[in-house]
């Protein structure tokens, strides 16, 4: 399906997050039809795809110029920013900084809502406040639909979708400071917060408005997803030989740390030696071990911002500061088959304190599945919340699974 057909069926739709069912519908329907043309396109590079696009506020001085951006607005008869309709929207030009979340989004929680806004805040805190240092920073929240052809349980991929949508204009009303339609909870409760210098408190950039792509990949590994996002005509990708001026910021928690560090998902080193033989930083020529063939190339264009994951299963903070040091340490990534010039592109944030509550999917899928709706509603945001409720989603025959 192309952008202008996806564009096409979301003008169709009338509003979001509506009480009643047939207001969602249009919404849902929309999602399907891209869910469906992305998995059966016959394009063997279609690996990955943005689908739509929450733009900035039409309220805002920098509403979004591209034709689809106009067609969006003329479909939805001037209605303010909260009632327009999905659709892709290309940036003018590529993008400086690309903030990625790639998660299951089942459901996206208040966790995964502070890892998006804090990275925001603090890369703009980092790079200035200009127009143009805004204009040129965009987030994208990543779905991986590897396994396509299985029904994904609890919830639809259609339906993930949805709560992205949802998700997307909550993280941008919370940049926007607009406090009155967020929880509490979200000052002072859990989640990730931009790292501190000298563990002084920073007050963060207020009225930030920046666009939120959602997409689509059917590529399995982090690095297999982050050279398809580089290489994307939607943002732009550079010709060949051209260097590419867009910095990838990819938001993980420790958990997933652990798993782009596993040399079991690079398969075996081609000969013993690969793990010893000294390393040339600027001989980009040299193979290398599978775990620095398929790195290599991904901390050239990415850095990591890996949050913190306090809780039974994965320990507490003190124990992943420690791994993350020992990781950093002289010969730590070296040992596992990976380069030491990667710890300057890693960096780890706090995630939830002690005594604070844990927030996760899995939390907040026994709460929708108990129809615990007020429990709900301190784990998850407004606009995903009313969705879950709408569509009742994991109320029925839900089993607890590991938490996500």
């Amino acid at each position: 399906m192309t952008n202008d057909d996806m564009l096409q069926h979301s003008l169709k739709a009338q509003s979001l997050l509506l009480p009643n069912a047939a207001s969602r519908r249009p919404l849902t329907d929309f999602f399907s039809r891209a869910l469906s043309a992305f998995q059966s396109s016959s394009d063997s590079a279609q690996k990955f795809q943005v689908i739509c696009t929450a733009p900035l506020s039409f309220s805002s001085n920098h509403a979004p110029s591209a034709s689809a951006a106009t067609a969006v607005a003329n479909g939805a008869q001037g209605k303010p920013y909260p009632e327009v309709p999905p659709a892709p929207i290309p940036p003018a030009k590529r993008p400086h900084t690309l903030i990625v979340l790639d998660s299951s989004f089942n459901p996206p929680t208040l966790a995964h809502l502070r890892m998006a806004t804090s990275a925001v805040e603090d890369i703009i805190r980092r790079k200035g406040s200009g127009e143009t240092d805004i204009e040129g920073l965009r987030l994208l929240l990543l779905l991986a639909v590897v396994n396509a052809d299985k029904a994904p349980k609890p919830a639809s991929f259609d339906q993930r979708l949805a709560m992205m949508w949802a998700f997307a204009r909550d993280v941008q009303h919370a940049l926007r400071g607009e406090e009155d339609e967020l929880p509490e909870v979200l000052a002072s409760g859990p989640g990730p917060k931009p790292q501190i210098t000298n563990n002084e408190e920073k007050e963060g950039p207020k009225g930030l408005d920046i666009t939120v792509d959602i997409a689509l990949t059917a590529k399995p590994f982090f690095h297999e997803k982050s050279r398809a996002m580089a290489e994307s005509e939607f943002y732009h990708a550079p010709s060949p030989g051209q260097e590419d001026t867009m910095e990838q910021v990819i938001l993980a928690g420790y958990d997933t740390l652990i798993r782009i560090f596993n040399p079991k998902y690079y398969g075996p080193p081609t000969s013993p030696s690969q793990l010893i033989k000294p390393r040339h930083k600027h001989d980009p020529t040299r193979e290398g071990t599978p775990m620095q063939q398929a790195l290599d190339p991904f901390f050239k264009r990415a850095k990591l911002r890996v949050t913190t994951r306090t809780d039974d299963e994965w320990g507490g903070k003190e124990e992943q500061l420690k791994y993350l040091e020992g990781l950093m340490g002289e010969q730590g990534l070296e040992n596992m088959g990976g380069s030491k010039e990667w710890a300057s592109r890693i960096e780890m944030v706090e995630g939830r304190k002690d005594g604070e509550e844990i927030v996760s999917s899995t939390y907040a899928r026994k709460a929708a599945e108990r129809e615990e709706w007020g429990k709900l509603g301190r784990l998850v945001s407004p606009g995903v919340g009313k969705w879950i409720e709408g569509e009742r989603l994991y109320v029925v025959d839900v089993k607890a699974g590991g938490v996500d």
